[in-house]
């Protein structure tokens, strides 16, 4: 029916039981989401996605036998893989960056209002990132610091025409592709042509590998 949207489908993936029903009692029902499972463990995860189409995953980092960085990273290399929120206490910077590069779109604390939570639930079902500048500062801090990685960096970044380089300096700057429109003066379907392009040339999965690679490249 015209007008009328499907509900973002949401599988919440953690190992205490009073998390997940906090969580999926908070959450299903919110405006458009539907929490369509549960799972107690990473290696739950497949059987979970077999089970129920799913468009966000809400993902535990710490979990006793499949941690949330490899279950995201076997996620993610699923055909049509749905997008991976992560949720943290913030006790580990690696986990966290493992996990984004892994291919999570972003990051929640656990004690993120519930709002807020089915906000950026939308917002990665809708192709983008959730990066708290602040915290994601850190992580970059983090990665920069390791030998090489601005080089290697670089070196992926070369195969990329001007324009495109100029379009993953954007999305490191934490800019949406409606903002990058306009500071480029091009058409959203130009932009989002682009990122496409960025994604395929690149072998990434979404575009908080790209804004990584950008801060990586000192480009951001």
């Amino acid at each position: 029916m015209a007008g009328v949207t499907a509900p973002i489908r949401v599988l919440v993936v953690d190992d205490d039981p009073l998390v997940r029903s906090g969580l999926t009692m908070m959450l299903d029902g919110a405006d458009g989401i539907s929490v369509v499972g549960e799972a107690a463990d990473g290696d739950e995860v497949p059987a979970a996605l077999d089970t129920h189409p799913t468009d966000v995953v809400l993902m535990d980092l710490r979990m006793p036998r499949v941690d949330g960085v490899r279950a995201t990273a076997r996620l993610r290399s699923r055909p049509n893989a749905p997008e991976v929120v992560v949720l943290t206490t913030f006790d580990s910077d690696e986990e966290i960056l493992g996990a984004l590069r892994a291919g999570a779109s972003g990051f929640l604390l656990k004690d993120t209002p519930p709002p807020q939570i089915s906000e950026a639930l939308r917002r990665v079902a809708a192709g983008e990132s959730i990066l708290s500048p602040s915290v994601t500062r850190r992580l970059i801090d983090q990665a920069v610091g390791q030998s090489g990685v601005a080089e290697q960096a670089r070196q992926r970044l070369a195969r990329l025409s001007e324009r495109e380089l100029e379009v993953v300096r954007a999305i490191g700057q934490g800019r949406t592709n409606a903002e990058i429109a306009a500071q480029m003066y091009l058409s959203l379907a130009t932009v989002k042509a682009h990122v496409s392009q960025v994604l395929t040339k690149l072998e990434l999965t979404n575009r908080t590998q790209i804004a990584l690679l950008a801060h990586d490249a000192g480009m951001a």
